[in-house]
């Protein structure tokens, strides 16, 4: 009697042990099903952070290169209108003294 019920609860036990297995796979399964779902949207999250943060960057370096465009057009209105002032002197002083030699 005590060797059939040493049988019986090793059997007992062999079943819940096995179905526990089961249960055990299932869980880990599940488990990794969540931890790659998790990680595909991390991964996801990361590749739309890259693509704003590459637009901000090429957008502020546009900005920087129209503004730097500017500022040579703006230099060199000035230098134009520097030289047409030149030029106007220098004609103003050449009729002055085209006068005084003439006088």
């Amino acid at each position: 009697m005590k060797k059939a019920f040493i049988i019986a609860t090793t059997a007992a036990a062999a079943l819940g042990l096995a179905a526990c297995s089961d249960n055990a796979q299932q869980e880990s399964a599940e488990a990794a099903n969540a931890i790659a779902a998790d990680t595909e949207a991390t991964m996801g999250e990361a590749a739309d952070d890259l693509e704003a943060a590459t637009d901000s960057a090429l957008g502020s370096a546009e900005a920087g290169i129209d503004q730097a465009g500017q500022s040579i057009e703006n230099g060199a209105d000035a230098t134009g209108r520097a030289i047409g002032n030149t030029t106007a002197a220098a004609g103003r002083e050449m009729q002055e003294a085209g006068n005084d030699m003439a006088n």
